[in-house]
């Protein structure tokens, strides 16, 4: 049995959500919500629910992690508390457990554990898990991919009898199936791979005139020598037949100003959607600790295991956060010492989590967290 200690620390749970009957409470971003406890909004939300997703999001380090097995056991035990008469109803208001779905995109790669914080098998305390480790680290992690998967994760899942959560803090994935945007082809290996040798010849000069004629928007905002983006570009043209400047509506993307921001209804799922918000000086803490314990858990030793089986710094998996700048450590010795570096990761870090809060902080839907 998982010591709940052990997940405490790794998933920075915080100490007043311990209280009896859990006593976590959260509030409405607006002005003049009173409190809820989360139990009271979860309760509310199954008893009319017919497809719902309970989406669990928020900043890195912030506990989404804890919060969801939380949610989950808590889900179990309500359905034992069930009358025969409600069990024997079978539809979607008397579901009897949870099962949580990844959206986090760097937890969908093989032996990215210790850097993702990853949820090993005896912390998932027999909760059923999904989307973890389904790809190798040189395979490329699309959002139109993730999103097919996690919608058909979520439909499977509800067939089940369950109740579906999506955690995790990759905001496009998380927005990609709560908002059912129109999101960019998946990558065709074949298509990229004659780009790729196409941008070899002359480093981009032909597939750069090319992308310039079939879709001048895009070729503003890309340099030439930004292969990635250029190839990416003329391959999305070549999938869809149109530009890649159009294969996202404009309407569903947000401009981050909350008089502007623009969101979707996606009429597949009933959203219960609960935010965790911290005080920016306890999530800093959180994040500088929760750096040095990966290292302490041999994060190095992990990217050195990763670069030994062949995945070099190009796979797209070793271009996540942290792990690049571990292998410029180990390859070019950048910075010069691991306090060094360990410092390096957590001010990103903490950039990171400030962006995602900027990406959610206008949504009205979220139910935000704070311990009472």
């Amino acid at each position: 049995m998982c010591s709940f200690a052990v997940l405490l620390k790794k998933y920075y749970i915080p100490d007043t959500w311990l209280l009896p009957h859990c006593r976590l409470q959260f509030s409405r971003m607006a002005a003049g919500n009173a409190p809820s406890h989360w139990q009271e909004l979860v309760s509310s939300f199954l008893a009319g629910a017919r497809r719902p997703l309970i989406v669990i999001l928020g900043p890195t380090a912030s506990g989404k992690t804890g919060l969801s097995l939380e949610v989950a056991k808590w889900i179990a035990r309500k359905d034992d508390r069930m009358s025969p008469f409600d069990r024997a109803q079978g539809d979607m208001r008397s579901l009897r457990c949870a099962e949580i779905v990844n959206a986090d995109s760097r937890q969908l790669y093989r032996g990215l554990d210790i850097g993702t914080a990853k949820i090993t098998e005896e912390e998932r305390q027999g909760i059923a898990h999904h989307l973890l480790d389904v790809l190798d680290p040189d395979e490329e992690a699309a959002a139109g991919w993730y999103q097919s998967q996690a919608e058909e994760t979520i439909t499977s899942i509800r067939k089940a009898g369950h109740v579906p959560l999506l955690v995790g803090g990759s905001m496009l994935y998380v927005s990609a199936v709560m908002d059912g945007l129109t999101l960019a082809p998946v990558p065709d290996p074949a298509l990229r791979k004659r780009l790729l040798r196409e941008y070899e010849q002359d480093a981009g000069e032909t597939l750069y005139r090319r992308l310039t004629q079939i879709d001048p928007e895009s070729a503003g905002k890309i340099h030439l020598r930004n292969k990635p983006h250029l190839i990416r570009a003329v391959e999305i043209y070549e999938l869809l037949g149109g530009p890649k400047s159009k294969s996202v509506p404009t309407s569903e993307l947000r401009s981050g100003k909350k008089d502007e921001q623009k969101m979707c209804t996606n009429n597949e799922h009933d959203l219960l959607i609960l935010g965790i918000k911290l005080p920016q000086d306890v999530l800093d803490r959180r994040i500088n600790e929760r750096v040095r314990q990966m290292f302490a858990d041999g994060w190095v030793a992990e990217v050195q295991s990763l670069l030994a089986a062949g995945y070099g710094a190009d796979a797209p998996a070793m271009k996540s956060h942290g792990y690049r700048e571990i292998i410029a450590f180990l390859t070019a010795g950048e910075p010069a010492s691991l306090d060094a570096l360990q410092d390096t990761i957590a001010a990103k870090t903490r950039k990171y989590a400030r962006g995602q809060m900027k990406w959610w902080k206008h949504d009205p839907r979220i139910h935000w967290v704070g311990p009472s």
